[in-house]
């Protein structure tokens, strides 16, 4: 799966493209409005006690002044998108290469799976669960006990040694001090990159079939 994705920015641009329009709509709705009353006021106004100019002069600039901002918002939001769009392209070069990012979901691949992670301290008792997209654990084990950064391949099997099929999946490494205490750990994955995408002005890539990745969270990129 290949995905390079700017809905995300498309969406900014023409969201705040039609906001703009809309706002410019209303805003010239509203003047056409003053201006019918204001034209009638000044037929029917008295010669011998005019109205004061002052109050609609006021008035005018500041319909001018609203619709110059609608112009700058929506000429902001233009820029946005087109920086966005940029960033998308950027990315390109990412799909097809390997990843180390900060997280728990991780995807099989050709029956492989690869993951770390990095106990504080020495801890008294430190498990692992591999669950999979419907929430279910189908694979649980000791780990490492002493502190410091470890790696683990998962081959791909349940519990019962059945061969489970590629796909997504999260696993979690609960460290406990001798009290029983849970303690932080540190986890990270790996996986191949398949596509890039721009949701809500962030920049993230894709791994496995689905698993997404913001890119402040990739630790490295290898061949």
């Amino acid at each position: 799966m290949t995905i390079l994705s700017s809905t995300g920015t498309a969406t900014t641009g023409t969201t705040g493209a039609s906001v703009a329009a809309q706002s410019e709509a209303k805003l010239k709705d509203d003047l056409n409005k003053f201006l019918n009353l204001l034209v009638t006021q000044l037929k029917h106004q008295d010669p011998l006690d005019p109205m004061d100019a002052t109050e609609f002069t006021s008035q005018l600039v500041q319909f001018a002044s609203v619709e110059q901002q609608i112009h700058q918002n929506a000429n902001l939001e233009k820029l946005i998108a087109l920086q966005q769009g940029s960033q998308i392209s950027s990315l390109v070069n990412y799909i097809g290469m390997n990843v180390e990012a900060t997280g728990q979901k991780m995807p099989l691949e050709n029956g492989s799976a690869r993951f770390t992670y990095t106990l504080p301290s020495n801890v008294g008792k430190s498990t692992l669960n591999i669950v999979n997209s419907k929430g279910v654990s189908i694979y649980a084990a000791d780990t490492e006990l002493a502190a410091g950064k470890h790696g683990f391949v998962w081959d791909g099997r349940d519990k019962n040694g059945v061969l489970q099929p590629d796909g997504d999946y999260t696993v979690v490494v609960m460290p406990q001090d001798r009290e029983g205490k849970i303690l932080p750990v540190e986890q990270t994955v790996f996986g191949r990159v398949t596509g890039a995408t721009a949701e809500g002005g962030k920049v993230s890539l894709f791994m496995g079939q689905n698993i997404l990745v913001p890119m402040d969270q990739i630790k490295s990129v290898t061949e």
